[in-house]
């Protein structure tokens, strides 16, 4: 919407503090901020850590609750405990187990999501500017 077609009730006095309120802006800093979308408008190469940062934290992780959960269930099978203590630790170990080895999973699924995202974002800048070349000539 440009500003010619703008409707009577939109214009306001420029000298009136409401009017940088009220008038829309046309300028591509205003639609960045407002943007969720960070491919669109940002041009700067990310880092392989920027890229993989939450993959290798999650794997790192769960990793981290597997073992605990593999040292635990060890030691509920190996000492001799009171049977509370030794039921307790019978129903945790496995659980610790469980969830570090499901945190290590998706970890190690969102690798391949990110590297195909990564290579689908290169081939759609790629096609962009082949395109805006075309349509240029």
């Amino acid at each position: 919407m440009t500003m010619e077609t703008l409707p009577k009730v939109l214009e306001v006095d420029e000298k009136s503090p409401e009017a940088k309120d009220l008038l829309p802006s046309q300028t591509a800093s205003s639609l960045c901020i407002s943007s969720r979308s960070e491919s669109v408008w940002t041009t700067t190469p990310k880092s392989n850590w920027e890229i993989y940062r939450k993959p290798i934290v999650i794997m790192s992780v769960g990793g981290a609750i597997l073992l605990f959960g593999v040292v635990i269930t060890c030691l509920a099978y190996t000492l001799k405990l009171s049977k509370n203590n030794l039921s307790i630790l019978k129903m945790v170990g496995p659980g610790f187990l469980s969830l570090g080895l499901m945190m290590l999973v998706c970890g190690l699924v969102w690798v391949p999501i990110i590297k195909k995202k990564q290579k689908h974002r290169q081939k759609s800048n790629f096609l962009r500017s082949l395109k805006s070349f075309f349509l240029t000539r």
